[in-house]
């Protein structure tokens, strides 16, 4: 066995510990909080807590309030602009992973030349590296990337749809705000479709070549929690002990991507939505799943897919294809399992297309995959989907 582990964010989780920002030691003295071009922020009044921790602790800040659910180039370039023209000196991402991530990402373009595609690998990125970046606080308000407790960030660049995945050491957060009071006030659909991305970062991770068995701990543990509190946070979004419970397999579920990984199904997804936007990460990722993982089940590591079932609850699996059925249980006890990709402009004439871009573009994922898709059985999986 062959791993290496390396999580330098540190963690403040639990109700309050938005409270810690006004108390710990911050890695400078202005920063830029980036937030969604949505209400929701202020509207809760979590900006404002925000702002009230940061003048408590001797911070002052400049607000970038752009960001798209699914973050674009342009927007991380005119944030980095504002961030150098402001004098900032550390970046805060306020939101869900689209803030985190775009976070992350202007925290890069704050200190490094060029344009934030030069930093990127795949698709028409030009792959160099990024050895610095500014300190990034992640503040999450939804249980969906992981992306506190990881280094990614995925970008979209608009010209030409390329979703793709980057990070580095520096864009580890400095530290991470896991706050469940933060979180009460999400759509019961939007509460679904994260909670699915994070149980797809943890089943992706625990089927992954890469998977070690660390990752194993945290996928297993998460994958659990979700099967068991997901469905009660999407029914009464004021369930204090789901929305913790769900926020910590979250939480899991990042670690897992830094300890193992994603795996083509995210690859699948990227394609879709970096050619429609409006399409939600999670609920992208929702739509394919089914049949991604009837194909991978009747290929590789049956015992795996027989863990993530039991793990899911269904104690007596014995088989993997029993996970293929958990899974569309789940689906349906959180109302998600009628969505449609034609809802959201797709064609079904597309699917050649899509498959092709995934490859072109987060061509890496499939490269860890145990078992080698062809691109018909990629058309066949969107195919199968498609609804």
């Amino acid at each position: 066995m062959n791993f290496a582990y390396y999580m330098p964010a540190r963690l403040f989780f639990g109700k309050g510990a938005i409270e810690r920002l006004g108390t710990e030691r911050l890695p400078g003295k202005k920063a830029l909080i980036v937030i969604s071009a949505g209400t929701s922020m202020r509207k809760y009044g979590y900006l404002d807590r925000v702002t009230e921790q940061l003048e408590k602790n001797g911070a002052s800040y400049v607000l970038f309030d752009k960001i798209l659910p699914n973050p674009i180039k342009s927007h991380v370039m005119e944030g980095a602009a504002l961030c150098k023209a402001e004098g900032c000196d550390f970046v805060i991402g306020l939101g869900g992973g689209s803030s985190i991530d775009s976070a992350k990402a202007i925290a890069v373009m704050a200190v490094n030349p060029g344009d934030y595609w030069d930093y990127i690998s795949g698709g028409s990125g030009k792959g160099q590296p990024v050895e610095k970046a500014l300190p990034v606080i992640a503040i999450t308000t939804t249980a969906g990337t992981g992306t506190e407790a990881d280094p990614w960030t995925v970008i979209t660049k608009e010209d030409g749809g390329e979703k793709i995945g980057g990070g580095w050491d520096c864009t580890f957060p400095y530290f991470s705000i896991i706050d469940p009071d933060l979180m009460m006030t999400v759509p019961a659909h939007l509460t679904a479709y994260q909670g699915f991305d994070a149980l797809f970062h943890s089943t992706e991770g625990y089927i992954n070549k890469t998977a070690n068995t660390l990752s194993d701990l945290y996928a297993l543990k998460a994958i659990e929690l979700i099967g068991s509190y997901l469905p009660r946070a999407v029914k009464d979004g004021s369930d204090a002990e789901a929305r913790e419970m769900v926020a910590l397999a979250n939480t899991l579920a990042g670690m897992v991507e830094t300890a193992s990984g994603c795996t083509s199904e995210h690859s699948l997804e990227h394609a879709l939505s970096g050619f429609h936007p409006d399409l939600p990460h999670g609920a992208g990722l929702i739509m394919v799943s089914l049949e991604y993982y009837r194909l991978f089940s009747a290929k590789v590591c049956p015992e795996r897919f027989v863990a993530m079932a039991k793990a899911l609850g269904k104690a007596d699996a014995d088989k993997p294809e029993d996970f293929v059925e958990a899974l569309a249980d789940l689906q349906k006890a959180c109302g998600v399992d009628n969505l449609k990709m034609s809802d959201y402009g797709i064609q079904a004439d597309e699917m050649e297309k899509a498959a092709h871009h995934a490859l072109d573009t987060m061509g890496g994922l499939f490269e860890v995959d145990r078992y080698q898709l062809s691109v018909p059985e990629i058309v066949s999986i969107l195919e199968k989907s498609y609804r």
